[in-house]
């Protein structure tokens, strides 16, 4: 996969093979359970498959085998026409191979095509082209073959068979629903035209991302100005939900058809094929207005958040804002949080790669070196399961991050070079994913001191969503280290304004007493770093900012007492260290830190 190399404050891409092509995946539909029954029997019957007919008919329609997996192939065509009719040809063939056989005699398979664009490196191929035959090859019914909209448009009329429109389905880890047509063959069944009105619509799957519509908000005024109000107030947070890439949200066209009528939250979640619902009302009185919200599961109909919003109908803009980047800050925790949950419930045997990463996320904040060992090796094993899983990549690099900034480091230069080629991967996988640009941003300026390239990465991440609690934080502990200390302050702020329940919370105000410890506002710095401390007595960075700032308020004995709690923390801390823990731009306030930790008697 290509990588990426940074110099000069700039992002600089190797050179790579890309090119369209057309992309078929198949696999055996249910191997694991014919290899339990019989397993040198299945193995066998898949190998002279392989050698007498697919392996035939892709060379035949001049396909090549990029990789072959226990019960599967990835073929790469230059042509999709010739994609297609191999895949045709080989399910129509194994339909004839199969006709009489017992179904534990018989091998069954399912077939994916896409066309896109595809990185090809040591003769394999990667990229979404790959991706997306792989997930229709997924959705596939046993003995069919499905292809991407793509796809579709240059067979048509090309191959000698006929396909049945599947509409857009939503694909595991792909961002956008894909439109997909289900081949047809011989003997199918005549697709139906439409569903007839009375026939109750068949409930959407669940997105493998917490899922969530927003239903208009009632107007309970009875003024009809407030109706566009109330929309607005939908909308705004609707298009706010959306540029959060870990939510799947409903779009509001779907969304307001429920405009109103009375509604049953769960029936609205089955059939819109969402986890969560969120509703609301507004209601005007007197030159004041009252928004309320409540964020419902719609499987068990149980309230997970509800609150209430007062305001002046003088600035109506500025209300709205307000009231949007209040909800959205505390919808997107708790849907976070109602994931984790349910994560929680499922037995370990059954995790996949989300799971394993809802796991981590749990525990990322509870800010032990047990913890953070234990958060790293779910992120680890998320990124097994799925290797194109940018979040799961950037959170690892989180790990290492607070290990740097709480001394548990092991093996620094290791860890280190660790920690930066993960968050250089995240980087690579989620160019358009805010979180992931934050997260991946502040690795490159704490763990590669290139503070300018680091707050290009948050820019860009906050540009994509300016909803973003971390984004926020990571873009106030880069100001701060730039010398930037009253606009670093201001942007941890923010983030403590969106995200008020935020775990997170002893970093913001950690990197607030950095910023005034900067700024040599002494008795703040102490405050802040106090409070952060008390919050989370593990975390390091509050402890040394708490120390220098007491020594140079002139406490040196209240200064020297924390010395052994330092080192109680991190054995191996010395006053030497301390650039490597806070990479400041200004020599000057590196030295604030250093000079105080000296009086206070820390070891060089």
């Amino acid at each position: 996969m290509a990588q990426h190399y940074l110099s000069g404050g700039l992002l600089s891409e190797k050179r790579v093979d890309r090119r369209l092509a057309a992309v078929l995946a198949l696999d055996v539909a249910g191997y694991s359970r014919l290899v339990g029954t019989d397993d040198e029997g299945t193995v066998a019957r898949w190998k002279a498959l392989r050698e007498t007919l697919i392996d035939p008919k892709i060379l035949e329609h001049r396909g090549r085998i990029v990789k072959s997996t226990g019960d599967g192939v990835l073929v790469e065509f230059a042509s999709v026409v010739n994609a297609a009719r191999s895949a045709g040809e080989i399910q129509c063939e194994m339909a004839t191979r199969n006709a009489g056989l017992p179904d534990d005699g018989r091998i069954e398979l399912r077939i994916g095509i896409h066309i896109g664009d595809i990185i090809s490196e040591d003769n394999d191929i990667f990229g979404d082209g790959v991706n997306i035959a792989v997930r229709i090859e997924g959705i596939a019914r046993t003995g069919g073959v499905c292809i991407s909209d793509d796809a579709h448009k240059q067979v048509r009329g090309k191959v000698e068979f006929d396909y049945e429109d599947m509409g857009p389905q939503t694909l595991k880890n792909i961002k956008e629903a894909v439109r997909v047509w289900r081949m047809r063959f011989p003997g199918d069944a005549e697709p139906e035209l439409a569903t007839p009105p009375e026939a109750p619509a068949e409930d959407l799957a669940l997105p493998d991302k917490p899922s969530v519509a927003v239903l208009p908000f009632q107007n309970m005024s009875g003024d009809a100005e407030q109706e566009y109000f109330a929309d607005g107030i939908v909308e705004d947070i609707i298009t706010a939900l959306s540029h959060f890439k870990s939510l799947f949200v409903i779009a509001r066209n779907s969304s307001f058809t429920y405009k109103g009528k009375a509604v049953d939250i769960k029936r609205v979640g089955r059939e819109l094929g969402v986890r969560y619902v969120l509703e609301g009302s507004v209601r005007k009185a007197a030159g004041r207005v009252r928004i309320t919200g409540q964020l419902i599961d719609a499987a068990t109909g149980a309230h997970l958040w509800a609150d209430r919003f007062d305001g002046s109908l003088e600035d109506i803009f500025e209300l709205q804002d307000q009231v949007t980047a209040s909800v959205v800050g505390a919808v997107a925790p708790k849907l976070e949080e109602a994931e984790i949950e349910r994560a929680h419930r499922k037995p370990t045997e059954k995790l996949d790669a989300y799971d394993h990463y809802l796991r981590g996320l749990a525990m990322v904040s509870q800010y032990t070196k047990a913890t953070n060992k234990e958060a790293f090796q779910f992120f680890s094993n998320a990124i097994a399961l799925d290797p194109q899983y940018a979040s799961a990549y950037a959170m690892a690099t989180r790990c290492i991050m607070l290990r740097g900034q709480n001394g548990w480091l092991s093996n620094p230069q290791r860890e280190i070079a660790e920690g930066l080629q993960l968050g250089r991967r995240a980087l690579e996988l989620g160019r358009d994913d805010p979180l992931v640009l934050a997260v991946g941003g502040y690795a490159l300026a704490y763990l590669a001191h290139d503070l300018d390239t680091g707050a290009v990465f948050i820019e860009r991440s906050l540009s994509l969503n300016a909803n973003c609690a971390m984004a926020w934080l990571y873009s106030g502990a880069v100001q701060v280290l730039l010398g930037e200390s009253d606009l670093g302050i201001a942007h941890v702020s923010r983030a403590q304004r969106l995200s008020p329940l935020d775990p997170t919370q002893p970093q913001f105000m950690a990197v607030i007493a950095f910023g005034h410890l900067c700024a040599g506002r002494f008795d703040e710095a102490a405050r802040c770093a106090e409070s952060a401390f008390r919050d989370q007595p593990n975390l390091l960075t509050p402890l040394l900012i708490l120390t220098a700032s007491l020594a140079h308020l002139g406490r040196r004995e209240d200064a020297r007492r924390l010395v052994p709690e330092i080192l109680r923390l991190s054995p191996s801390y010395r006053i030497s260290r301390a650039k490597d823990r806070a990479p400041f731009r200004r020599p000057e306030h590196l030295a604030v830190l250093t000079d105080g930790l000296r009086l206070a008697g820390l070891p060089e």
